[in-house]
């Protein structure tokens, strides 16, 4: 993670918050706004491989709330999988 310099760190968290943000409101409406698609973008380069963030870009538009729901919860975990594993991400507790 220390190879990781301090700006990048600060785009992928404040991403994944973005994208952690629509997850709250994924079950009662679409979450395909301009911030959703910016942080996808930002993660871009970060993730090995596409295919986590571009079904949550295909979730997050989705008209039925459960499929949505489903598709964007199982995206942002992949998406966070992705960039631990690639060591680009820790969570942080505070305690």
């Amino acid at each position: 993670m220390s190879s990781v310099p301090r700006h990048q760190r600060v785009i992928i968290a404040l991403s994944l918050q973005i994208l952690r943000s629509s997850l709250t409101h994924c079950s009662e409406r679409r979450v395909d706004g301009i911030e959703v698609r910016l942080a996808l973008r930002c993660l871009l380069p970060h993730c090995p491989e596409r295919w986590p963030l571009e079904l949550f870009w295909d979730a997050a538009q989705q008209t039925n709330e459960i499929g949505r729901s489903q598709g964007v919860t199982a995206a942002f975990n992949g998406i966070v999988r992705q960039l631990r594993r690639a060591g680009k991400y820790e969570e942080v507790t505070s305690l």
